[in-house]
């Protein structure tokens, strides 16, 4: 040390107060310093997803919206089991306008213990063989439905009441079809359904509707609730969007996430002019599923874009039996309305 004393000797020995100023600059020196801050929590083995997740969310900045940071390997599968769906940019323009629009309807704001009551017509295919060989046709109906604000299909009731049916494009009408719209019973209240085998996260009663997210990226994620990747569970996400439509009703707030979501799903695309079962006559965000041959649109008024209701569009003559270009299905919301109570349904007719 004294040689080492010796080799700074030129050097003044410093006043106590500049020591204290010297000590007081280094502190701050230090503090302000990055590696100076506080050391972070190692990250865990759970916690690297998380940071390629987000280094996958920079990347693609210009192209996606992340909907879930929980994780992601390679093929996009979260080691938590969940599957990672990164909401698209890109959107269909009819639903981006009816996202806009959703808030400027009449609000409903049904209770607990109430009920939604939906009126509108729809037609479907029926297929079926008898002796006669195989038919096809296009059944009508004209239904009334209660359901309840909080519970499934078997609390339901509906009124419904069969109209003329309708030859399947290129089929003639069965005997059959006339025949069973005259069956008797009709107009009278039955249960909505004797059973209801849907998963929880399927619910469209109103009770749990008002507990989806509010943002496109949540809603988004629902939609693709226990699905995977490509177009089989495109088609399935896009499939769920009519069950939250077709006798269901959203708050503004999840009416507007869902129609942004539904816009965001693969394959979304506009169709100019579409008619629904009604008559009306709208536009369309619609989706292709060639692995069936049809195109399913959902309606839209053209100047207010409030829902219409959905049609069923041949793409594919050879998968539908059909021409293409002809419609197989549709359905029309003619009124939706809150009531306290339901008709009581009347006992089945069983078969024979």
């Amino acid at each position: 040390m004294k040689e080492l004393a010796g080799l700074r000797s030129e050097v003044p020995r410093p006043e106590p107060s500049g020591l204290r100023a010297e000590e007081e600059r280094l502190r701050a020196a230090f503090a302000a310093s990055p590696a100076a801050a506080p050391a972070a929590r190692p990250w865990r083995r759970w916690s690297a997803p998380r940071l390629l997740v987000a280094g996958g969310m920079v990347a693609a900045a210009g192209a996606g919206v992340l909907v879930t940071v929980n994780g992601s390997g390679e093929d996009g599968d979260g080691r938590d089991g969940r599957v990672v769906h990164v909401m698209p940019v890109a959107a269909e323009r009819v639903l981006t306008k009816a996202a806009d629009n959703a808030g400027r309807s009449r609000e409903l704001r049904p209770r607990v213990g109430q009920y939604l009551v939906f009126e509108s017509r729809s037609m479907n295919q029926v297929e079926y063989n008898s002796a006669a060989g195989h038919a096809r046709y296009l059944s009508r109906t004209h239904r009334k439905v209660w359901y309840p604000v909080k519970g499934t299909s078997v609390d339901g009731v509906i009124i419904g009441r069969s109209l003329e049916p309708r030859p399947y494009p290129g089929w003639p009408i069965p005997p059959e079809a006339r025949e069973q719209a005259k069956e008797p019973g009709q107009g009278k209240p039955e249960r909505l359904a004797d059973f209801d085998q849907r998963a929880p996260f399927l619910r469209t009663d109103y009770a749990y509707l008002s507990t989806l997210p509010t943002t496109p990226a949540g809603m988004y994620e629902h939609l693709y609730t226990q699905l995977g990747h490509g177009p089989a569970a495109d088609a399935e996400a896009w499939n769920r969007v009519s069950g939250m439509l077709r006798e269901a009703y959203l708050p503004a707030a999840q009416r507007a996430a869902l129609f942004r979501a539904a816009a965001a799903i693969p394959g979304a695309t506009t169709v100019g002019t579409a008619r629904d079962a009604y008559g009306r006559t709208g536009v369309a965000a619609a989706r292709t599923n060639p692995s069936l041959g049809f195109r399913e649109e959902y309606i839209f008024d053209r100047e207010t874009y409030q829902y219409l209701g959905m049609r069923t569009t041949v793409t594919d003559a050879a998968k539908a039996k059909a021409p293409v270009g002809s419609v197989v299905a549709s359905s029309a919301l003619l009124k939706v309305e809150v009531a306290d109570t339901a008709p009581s349904p009347v006992a089945r007719r069983g078969p024979g």
